[in-house]
C-alpha cells in the first residue's frame, strides 16, 4: 500500500474523527433551532460562534476536564482500543491527565480546550456534510440522478467521468480529518497534560515509590539473607562437630532466626499487598543482643562494646543501624566464617557511631569489599545523612558508619 495512504488505515484517524464532530454538537442543536443553509460558510461560522460563552462556561466546571481528559485519552490517542493495522503492540500511553480541574489555571485552559474543539468540529462537521453531498452528487451524475440540495459541491448534467471524482471527497476529508486529528493530539498533550505541578507531584510520587521498593529490597536482603547465612553456617557446624547436643543448639539457632526472618518477611509482604497499612513493627538497635547471639550461637566470638542509651535513639536511625549491623555479621559469617568480631557502638548526642571488624587470614575475606549488601549500608547511611566505610584496613575488615542524630 503506498505510503500516503497509510493514514486511512489506522483505526485512529477515524475516532479522531467522531472525537472533532462530537465537539459540533451545539453548532448542530443550533442549526436546528434557526434553520441551516449548507451553502453558506458565512452561516456556519455564525452557528460555530454562538455557543462559544456557553461552552467556555461549562469548561469552567471542574468535572469537565475529567471528562475532556477520558475522551482525549480514548479517542485522539493509538492503544489497545486502535492499534495500529500490522502492529499488534499498543503505542505508549499518552500523559493526559484524567481528573477534575484542581486550580483555576486548569479551569480557564479546559475552557479554550473545548472552545477550539467547537470551533474544530464545527468545521469538520461542514466539511463532512459537503464531502458526504459530493459523493452523492458524483455517484448521481454517473447514472444521470440528480440528488438535488444547496451544496457547495455541485455538478452540471451527466457523464460517465464523474466516476473517477466518487471517492475523491471522501478521501480529502479523510487526509483532512488525519491532519486536524494529529493537530488536535499534539494540542491536548499541551492543554489537558499535567501542568508543572501535577508534574512535580508525580515526580515526587514515583522517587517516593521507588524509594520505597528500594528499601523493600535491602529489608529482603538483609532478613532472608542473615537467617539463610545462620542456618548454613549452623548446619555445617552441626554436621562436623557430630554432637548430638551441639546439633540441638545448632537447631535451636536457625528456629529462632528463622522464626525471625518470618516474621519480616510477613511485614514486608503486607506493605507490598496493603500499601495504606501500616506495616508491623520494624526492630531496633535495641534489639542488637538477638544478632549478636546468632552470631555466637554459629560460632563466631563476639566481643562487644556499647555505650550510650540506645533505647532513646530516633526511630529511622536505630531501625536502620539494626539492619546494617545485622548485613555486617551476615557479612562476616558468610566469607569469613566463624572468626573473632569486634563490634563497638556508641550513641552520643549528636550522632551514632556503628563499627564493626574481624580479621583477616589469608583466603579468608575474600569477596567483602563487593555485593549488593554492602552497597545497602552505604546507601542506609547515605539516606540518613550519614557515611559508610567498608574495606580492608591494618589486617582486618572493617564497616564503620557514622549516622547524625539531628
Amino acid at each position: 500500500m503506498p505510503g500516503f495512504l497509510r493514514p486511512l488505515t489506522r483505526a485512529v484517524t477515524y475516532t479522531r474523527w467522531v472525537h472533532l464532530v462530537v465537539g459540533a454538537v451545539p453548532t448542530v442543536i443550533g442549526s436546528f433551532i434557526v434553520g441551516v443553509h449548507t451553502d453558506s460558510v458565512a452561516h456556519w461560522v455564525l452557528l460555530g460562534m454562538l455557543p462559544i460563552p456557553l461552552v467556555a462556561a461549562a469548561g469552567m466546571v471542574p468535572a469537565m476536564r475529567l471528562a475532556e481528559g477520558l475522551q482525549a485519552r480514548l479517542m485522539l490517542f493509538p492503544g489497545r482500543h486502535a492499534r495500529r493495522l500490522g502492529n499488534p503492540e499498543p503505542d505508549p500511553e499518552p500523559v493526559i491527565v484524567a481528573r477534575p480541574a484542581q486550580t483555576w489555571r486548569d479551569r480557564w485552559v479546559t475552557a479554550l480546550w473545548m472552545v477550539l474543539r467547537l470551533l474544530l468540529g464545527s468545521a469538520m462537521a461542514w466539511l463532512s456534510i459537503q464531502a458526504g453531498a459530493a459523493t452523492l452528487s458524483f455517484a448521481g451524475a454517473v447514472v444521470g440522478d440528480d440528488p438535488g440540495g444547496d451544496y457547495v459541491f455541485s455538478t452540471h448534467g451527466a457523464h460517465w467521468s464523474y466516476l473517477f471524482l466518487v471517492p475523491v471527497p471522501l478521501l480529502v476529508l479523510g487526509f483532512v480529518t488525519a491532519g486536524v486529528g494529529a493537530l488536535m493530539a499534539r494540542t491536548a498533550l499541551r492543554m489537558l497534560g499535567p501542568s508543572p505541578a501535577e508534574r512535580m507531584a508525580a515526580l515526587e510520587e514515583r522517587t517516593e515509590q521507588l524509594l520505597e521498593h528500594n528499601r523493600i529490597a535491602r529489608e529482603l536482603h538483609d532478613s532472608i539473607g542473615h537467617a539463610l547465612t545462620v542456618a548454613v553456617v549452623q548446619a555445617g557446624a552441626a554436621r562436623a562437630a557430630g554432637s548430638p547436643e551441639f546439633t540441638d543448639k545448632a537447631l535451636a539457632a536457625i528456629e529462632d532466626t528463622g522464626r525471625a526472618a518470618l516474621e519480616d518477611l510477613d511485614r514486608v509482604l503486607k506493605v507490598l499487598r496493603e500499601p495504606g497499612e501500616p506495616a508491623h513493627r520494624r526492630p531496633t538497635l535495641a534489639e542488637a543482643d538477638r544478632l549478636l547471639d546468632s552470631a555466637r550461637a554459629s560460632g563466631a566470638k563476639v566481643d562487644v562494646e556499647i555505650t550510650g542509651p540506645l533505647e532513646q535513639l530516633p526511630g529511622p536511625v536505630t531501625r536502620e543501624a539494626y539492619r546494617i549491623l545485622q548485613e555486617a555479621l551476615t557479612n562476616v559469617l558468610r566469607h569469613a566464617g566463624p572468626v573473632p568480631v569486634t563490634v563497638r557502638i556508641a550513641a552520643g548526642e549528636r550522632r551514632l557511631d556503628l563499627r564493626v571488624s574481624n580479621p583477616l587470614d589469608g583466603a579468608l575475606g575474600l569477596g567483602q569489599g563487593t555485593g549488593s549488601g554492602l552497597r545497602g549500608i552505604r546507601e542506609r547511611a547515605t539516606l540518613l545523612g550519614g557515611r559508610a566505610q567498608t574495606g580492608p584496613q591494618d589486617g582486618e575488615w572493617l564497616v564503620d558508619v557514622e549516622l547524625p542524630l539531628g
